[in-house]
């Protein structure tokens, strides 16, 4: 005697083969791309007391609208603050253009939406860089990371937001 659930199976197989043979099954797609894409990167993966690293940031269009809005906050990871020993600090801003970078406002962990100018076309990026300088009497062998959210406004009407994305660490090493 045949098992119902053996009749059932071998009816699946067949129908899942005629459906692949005659290509109807459901392809596989590549999910679409986020709507707007913020990523980091760093000049230098270590420094000392004194020294600064440049921490750029860059928002990337990926939808057929213009953004028309960026608002983003940066905070350091909960691993940073505890080391009450690292001492650090924002201490310039600069956006790159076409024809070199210009300053900008807002460092530190306040809107640094403002600082990816006005609006950015679809497909094109935007990149902010920050000075990190660690101070002179700073402890060293630890790491200063930080984390981000950004949230962006679309020509369209619609928004997308992100995070947390992550800054690659910095070690400060003893000289």
């Amino acid at each position: 005697m045949r098992s119902p659930l053996m009749r059932r199976l071998g009816l699946s197989a067949v129908l899942a083969l005629l459906l692949a043979v005659f290509g109807l099954a459901p392809g596989a797609s590549a999910a679409s791309p986020v709507p707007a894409e913020l990523t980091f990167a760093t000049d230098s993966a270590s420094t000392t007391p004194g020294g600064t690293v440049n921490l750029s940031m860059t928002i990337t269009n990926n939808k057929t609208y213009d953004v028309w809005f960026v608002y983003q906050t940066i905070e350091p990871t909960w691993l940073t603050t505890q080391r009450p020993d690292l001492k650090y600090g924002f201490t310039g801003c600069s956006l790159a253009t076409a024809t070199g970078s210009t300053p900008c406002s807002g460092t530190g962990p306040a809107d640094l939406g403002t600082n990816y100018g006005a609006t950015i076309p679809p497909g094109q990026s935007r990149t902010v860089t920050l000075t990190l300088q660690v101070a002179a009497d700073s402890g060293c062998n630890g790491n200063i990371g930080f984390y981000s959210y950004f949230y962006a406004e679309f020509s369209d009407s619609t928004n997308a937001s992100g995070g947390p994305v992550y800054t690659p660490e910095t070690r400060v090493l003893c000289a």
